[in-house]
């Protein structure tokens, strides 16, 4: 289902923004880029190399994991939101309930392939997997695109900056253990100037120290490995 502009009465709250409502677009590249490099991961594994298998296997656990959380707040805290302030949004959001079923189907899918790959690294346990990343990168083309036109500006005049760190704080608790440097340098990857804005943007100076001794070397580790070097 295509987007549709909203009516031209009652589109957007009149009044000035109530939120910062762009880490939707910067956590949306995360998933574009990790989902989209998926299918060639996941060919690059030699036959029986289960240690490669492994590394692929994990991050798109990690990413999968993220897109469940993701979906999930928004499903619980901001569809009724939007629609309770701006109720001119309500056939968007329908739309976006009826894009997460879609996508919840694809994520299904590639969860329930995932272990037999891992565990063989066989071509014959690749092939549902990669069919499932193709359906769910088919459903982020569709969903994301629109939930960035229609929906981030309706939540930038009626939600909270307190309710959008409540979105990120979310985001944050279902990353696995673990897995917090390599979620971190996927999201800095994935931005168009390699991450250095949404670092001065989102993490005090301490942080990005650590993130520079500690956290990216531990990040390109992972990246050799996922693409095995």
């Amino acid at each position: 289902m295509t987007a549709t502009p909203l009516p031209s009465s009652g589109d957007l709250p009149s009044g000035p923004k109530t939120c910062d409502a762009s880490g939707m677009a910067e956590i949306h590249r995360m998933y574009r880029h990790g989902f989209g490099e998926g299918p060639a991961l996941v060919r690059r594994v030699r036959a029986g190399d289960t240690a490669h298998a492994e590394a692929v296997a994990a991050q798109l656990d990690l990413l999968s994991t993220a897109l469940h959380a993701h979906h999930e707040g928004e499903d619980e805290r901001l569809w009724g939101t939007l629609v309770e302030r701006a109720p001119a949004c309500t056939a968007h959001v329908e739309r976006m309930k009826q894009h997460h079923a879609a996508m919840l189907v694809e994520l299904t899918a590639m969860d329930a392939a995932l272990p037999a790959w891992r565990a063989s690294a066989q071509p014959a346990d690749a092939a549902p997997l990669i069919a499932a990343l193709d359906g769910i990168n088919g459903a982020l083309a569709i969903h994301l695109p629109d939930e960035e036109a229609t929906i981030v500006p309706v939540m930038e005049r009626t939600i909270t900056e307190k309710e959008v760190e409540w979105f990120s704080a979310h985001g944050r608790a279902s990353t696995p253990k673990g897995q917090t440097w390599n979620s971190l340098g996927a999201i800095l990857a994935a931005q168009p100037d390699g991450g250095d804005e949404w670092l001065h943007k989102h993490l005090p100076a301490p942080v990005r120290v650590l993130w520079r001794w500690v956290g990216k070397p531990r990040y390109e580790r992972t990246r050799a490995a996922l693409e095995g070097r």
